[in-house]
């Protein structure tokens, strides 16, 4: 049986007044994408945490077709 879940809307106000303490918050793990298969980045080793640090990152603009 599916549920539907109702929620008052937050405006950006409260959204602001919305704080966490540090013990509060949940730590992100961060996965990349290494030689075909994904890894998270905390299990890498030194040289490998340096090159994922000075990756520059791009964002391919549409441009025309050939065909």
């Amino acid at each position: 049986m599916d549920m539907a879940v109702f929620t008052a809307p937050i405006d950006a106000c409260e959204l602001a007044a919305i704080r966490l303490e540090d013990d509060e918050r949940q730590r992100c793990e961060v996965w990349t994408r290494v030689m075909g298969y994904h890894r998270p980045v905390a299990s890498f080793n030194t040289g490998k945490k340096g090159e994922f640090e000075e990756r520059t990152y791009f964002r391919e603009h549409g441009g025309a077709r050939a065909g």
